[in-house]
């Protein structure tokens, strides 16, 4: 009975990982044959690549700065949500109603509310006197724009937790009351120690989704540039404005799918494959640490 699934992983899942190790190595375009160059590609990762490092450094911040935005944010809704005796299921419909719209359509949205010249944000902002950003046009604001939306889309997390924090044993919060316990301690002391599991859960899944990231920022600099693959081609549309919104993984989608270097795109996977395995095995020991402790 495990033939099938043992079949499925090894065509599905073991053969594409070693193939994708070989390719690496090699010089291949899918026109011809691989060409065996060694450590070639991996030297001009790390040494030649003009646009990678930037990448790299974008899809970090989506890492440091996004993820854990999301998880706050989600895990203080869902402490609101607990403690919201009426209306409840209204609120929780509200807040979850934002992760169920199709991404590129809530970056189409975002863009074009804040657009920074007939967008209703800035239209509001104007009415107050207030000069409105470029939001998606100006490379200091384009990430944080995106984060904006994240933080909009969270419902998905927040419901996770909320499921969670609502498995907490009441006792334990009684018990805490009678010896004058405060909120931050019973956050700090009973809360965060009982939904432990879902806070890694959700970070583990948020790291791998922030490592991965791909449409939203390539939707934002397509629909922001006001271009089309008519006129430009792939590597002129992502990543606008100046590489902001380039992410790692959109420049290994150019150099595999535009320009063909399907022996670099390889290379460049399995650098990343090695930095969220790397990336996991941290959280988890830190995960291990803070259950030894108690935290």
């Amino acid at each position: 009975m495990m033939a099938l699934a043992t079949i499925g992983l090894v065509v599905f899942f073991l053969y594409p990982l070693c193939a994708n190790l070989y390719f690496s190595f090699t010089n291949y375009d899918l026109a011809s044959s691989p060409k065996w160059i060694g450590l070639r590609n991996y030297t001009y990762l790390f040494t030649q690549d003009p646009r990678v490092w930037k990448a790299a450094l974008n899809t970090l911040w989506f890492v440091a700065i996004l993820v854990p935005v999301r998880m706050a944010c989600s895990l203080g809704i869902a402490l609101l949500l607990t403690r919201r005796k009426r209306a409840s299921g209204f609120w929780r419909t509200l807040f979850y109603v934002p992760a169920l719209v199709p991404p590129v359509a809530s970056v189409v949205g975002f863009v074009f509310l804040f657009n920074p010249g007939t967008g209703p944000v800035n239209t509001v902002l104007r009415a107050f006197g207030i000069k409105g950003p470029l939001w998606f046009n100006d490379p200091s604001l384009s990430k944080p724009s995106l984060l904006l939306l994240g933080v909009w889309m969270m419902g998905d997390i927040m419901v996770i937790f909320l499921a969670a924090l609502l498995d907490v044993p009441k006792d334990q919060y009684e018990a805490a009351d009678l010896d004058g316990a405060g909120g931050r301690q019973k956050l700090w002391y009973i809360t965060l120690p009982n939904i432990s599991p879902v806070v890694l859960f959700s970070a583990v899944t948020g790291v791998i989704a922030a490592l991965q990231y791909f449409t939203e920022a390539a939707v934002a600099s397509s629909v922001a540039n006001g271009k089309t693959g008519i006129d430009a081609g792939p590597d002129q549309l992502l990543g606008y404005p100046n590489d902001s919104l380039l992410t790692y993984t959109q420049w290994m989608y150019v150099q595999g799918f535009s320009s063909f270097q399907l022996g670099y795109a390889a290379a460049m996977a399995v650098v990343l494959f090695v930095v969220a395995a790397a990336v996991m095995a941290i959280l988890l020991r830190r995960a291990g640490l803070f259950r030894q402790k108690g935290v």
